[in-house]
C-alpha cells in the first residue's frame, strides 16, 4: 500500500489506472469500458444541458473531490453536480474540488463488486453529498442513495426525480441505457 497526499495523487501516473485516495491509501482500478463510458457520456449530457439551460450550477466528469485532509481521501465519481447557491472556490484547471458535490453519480463496471459500489455511495453520503445514483447498465436501474436507510431502486421506465438537488432534472432511468 502506497501512503500519499492528494498534492502527490495530483503529480501521480500509473497509467492506465485510475486512481482514488482514501485516508491517505492509494487505490488504482482499471479504466472503464466502452459500455460504461457510454453511459456516462449519456448521463452526463443530459445533466449538463439541464444545468446550463437553467443555471443551476456547474457538472463534472471523472473530476477529483477532496473530502478529508490529514489523511486526505480524493473520490472521482463518473459524473457530478454542485448547485451554484454554494460557495464555490476558485476553478483552476489544476487541484481538486475542496468538498462534496451535490450529486454524484457512479456507473457499475462489469468487474465491479456490490460491495464496494454501495461503500463508495455510502462514503459519499457521509463526507456531505445530498443524493448518490448507481447506475447499472446490465440491469438498466439506477439505486438512489439519499440517507443509509433512504436507499430506492428505479427501474428503466420510472423518472429519475432529483428535484430536490437538481431542479426540475427528471429524466427516465432508460434513457441513458439507450443506445
Amino acid at each position: 500500500m502506497r501512503v500519499m497526499t492528494a498534492e502527490q495523487l495530483l503529480q501521480y501516473s500509473h497509467e492506465p489506472y485510475q486512481q482514488e485516495l482514501i485516508d491517505g491509501i492509494l487505490y488504482e482500478m482499471e479504466p472503464p469500458g466502452q459500455g460504461h463510458g457510454r453511459v456516462a457520456m449519456h448521463v452526463g449530457s443530459s445533466l449538463y444541458a439541464h444545468v446550463v439551460e437553467h443555471d443551476l450550477g456547474m457538472t463534472f466528469g471523472e473530476a477529483g473531490f477532496q473530502l478529508t485532509w490529514n489523511p486526505d481521501t480524493v473520490l472521482g465519481p463518473d459524473v457530478a453536480f454542485v448547485a451554484k447557491r454554494r460557495d464555490a472556490p476558485a476553478i483552476s484547471d489544476r487541484g481538486y474540488w475542496q468538498g462534496p458535490p451535490d450529486l454524484a453519480i457512479e456507473i457499475v463496471s462489469p468487474n465491479d463488486r456490490r460491495s464496494q459500489v454501495e461503500g463508495k455511495a455510502l462514503a459519499w453520503l457521509r463526507h456531505g453529498t445530498r443524493a448518490v445514483v448507481v447506475l447499472d447498465p446490465p440491469l438498466r436501474t439506477a439505486t438512489v442513495y439519499r440517507a443509509r436507510d433512504d436507499v430506492r431502486i428505479l427501474m428503466a421506465d420510472e423518472a429519475l426525480d432529483l428535484s430536490d438537488v437538481v431542479p426540475g432534472w427528471a429524466p427516465l432511468v432508460g434513457d441513458f441505457f439507450a443506445f
